[in-house]
């Protein structure tokens, strides 16, 4: 092949970029080498041009990468670590591109972790795989004609998300390929466990950051035709014949650890009405069954323990929901967690009515056994808002917790029967024609220990759930994008 790939490093130190640029050089493919620079005295590399750039990440660097784009493919290097290609990895990038018709292209790699080398494999990108922190890796191969043309409709100056931004909008002409082949290696710097990564989104120093990525999250969505207006169904809390106005769910199994102090958070709540607390023990073996039978005296506990072997989280929720002694609402509490005070029902409850919802999701705090606050804090979720709320979900990882549901929409909509993410896709699923109310008010507390379900995942246990909740999301926006359209034909 001729020289057809123009490429983009990020420039730190010249240490720092000369391996990476001299691999580079040993290939028959590279036409240009443009060094990113955010330093004024950036020393020379031969063979390559110096940028000035005030950052990767900013609109203006990426015209000037556009500007700078003239041969047929574009590579895009986002880390400031020596990168080192696999054999002709670049003749593969560039082959697979023209015979896929990418817009961009990414693959499976190596990473040097701690001095280490792991695999690292990526997943496949999907239409809803709208998270800003999607994980292409670090070389991004694009189509240089589609990257100019992205580029060219890129009409709001970003600081933080013009990478997001590009992605998003080269999307909307071609389809991102995955490369399931292990082509580069590149050195890690994040080495935070996966439970620790996943809170970024919400961290209070990065809302500046969070702001850009949902406008351009709302821009895309728009031009696909995914947006919804901030019009909503009215709930009406008349359906059904409720002898309770309330339920606590607690899905469990082996918990013995923590079961009696949720079960206890519960009982202690004071309220105005009728309540329960419909425990799902999913044939635990551990003790917890025989925990939960302690507190049997107390008439507000209903212990359920399904017929069925095959029921996940959600399977369990579903039957708690359909037991003919659940409440209004339903309301979530892990089997992990307790709540803050005696309060929580009562507030959750209230919420409904003042907010005409069909969901109501709280805050949180993150803790450890002794109830002391752990990072990150307060996970309050602020970036909701009740005009775009729905629309920056499909953005983010989560909607916070704890969780509330009027139990004839959850009904009807049904948990799906999965361990992970069913939270996430009712949330969607029911904010599509529904408010979802929210209180900042902390309810609960999130105990974090070894055995939480995501408090330090292997990278194939991760690429699963991210697998499984960009499903969810590519689901919902189909689902959205016909809503939609039949809308705009009536």
């Amino acid at each position: 092949m001729t020289k057809c790939v123009n490429c983009f490093i990020p420039y730190q130190d010249k240490a720092q970029v000369e391996q990476t640029v001299s691999g580079l050089k040993e290939t028959q493919m590279v036409n240009k080498i443009y060094l990113l620079s955010t330093q004024d005295n950036a020393a020379e590399i031969p063979g390559c041009e110096i940028i000035s750039v005030e950052s990767l990440k900013c609109t203006k660097a990426i015209k000037k990468i556009a500007e700078r784009a003239d041969s047929e493919y574009t590579l895009i290097y986002t880390k400031e670590s020596t990168l080192v290609l696999g054999m002709f990895a670049l003749e593969r990038m560039a082959k697979i591109a023209a015979d896929a018709s990418a817009a961009m292209v990414y693959a499976d790699h190596f990473q040097i972790l701690d001095g280490v080398r792991r695999p690292n494999p990526v997943i496949t990108y999907q239409i809803g795989s709208l998270r800003d922190d999607f994980n292409f890796g670090s070389v991004l191969f694009y189509n240089s004609a589609t990257l100019k043309s992205a580029v060219s409709s890129m009409d709001t100056h970003f600081k933080y998300a013009a990478l997001y931004d590009l992605r998003l909008k080269s999307s909307q002409k071609g389809d991102l390929v995955h490369i399931n082949e292990y082509l580069y290696t590149e050195v890690e710097q994040d080495t935070r466990k996966s439970g620790e990564k996943i809170f970024d989104y919400v961290d209070p120093k990065n809302r500046a950051v969070q702001i850009e990525m949902e406008e351009a999250c709302t821009a895309h969505l728009k031009a696909i035709g995914g947006y919804l207006t901030p019009n909503f169904k009215a709930i009406e809390f008349n359906k059904g014949d409720f002898e309770f106005e309330a339920s606590v769910i607690i899905p469990v199994y082996n918990r013995i650890k923590t079961i009696e102090d949720a079960v206890k958070s519960v009982l202690m709540q004071k309220t105005k009405f009728k309540f329960n607390l419909i425990i799902v023990d999913n044939h635990s073996t551990d003790g917890t069954y025989e925990a939960i039978e302690s507190f049997k005296s107390d008439p507000k506990l209903i212990h359920v323990t399904p017929e069925r072997r095959d029921l996940g989280i959600g399977g369990c929720w579903n039957l708690g929901v359909h037991h003919p002694k659940c409440g209004k609402f339903a309301i979530q509490l892990d089997s992990d967690d307790v709540y803050s005070d005696e309060n929580t029902v009562q507030k959750i409850v209230d919420a409904f009515y003042e907010q005409n919802c069909a969901m109501v999701v709280g805050t949180y705090m993150m803790t450890n056994f002794k109830m002391e606050m752990i990072a990150p804090g307060i996970i309050d979720h602020k970036e909701w808002t009740p005009d775009n709320g729905r629309n920056n979900a499909l953005r983010i990882n989560g909607l916070g917790a704890p969780r509330a549901f009027y139990t004839p929409v959850l009904r009807d909509v049904k948990v799906p029967n999965t361990s992970y993410g069913e939270d996430y896709a009712l949330g969607l699923n029911i904010s599509r024609e529904y408010q979802i109310g929210r209180i900042y008010d902390v309810l609960y507390h999130c105990r974090r220990w070894d055995e939480n379900s995501d408090a330090s995942l292997d990278i194939v246990k991760m690429n699963g759930h991210n697998t499984y909740k960009d499903r969810i999301r590519t689901w919902e926006l189909m689902a959205r994008i016909a809503l939609n359209k039949k809308s705009s034909s009536k």
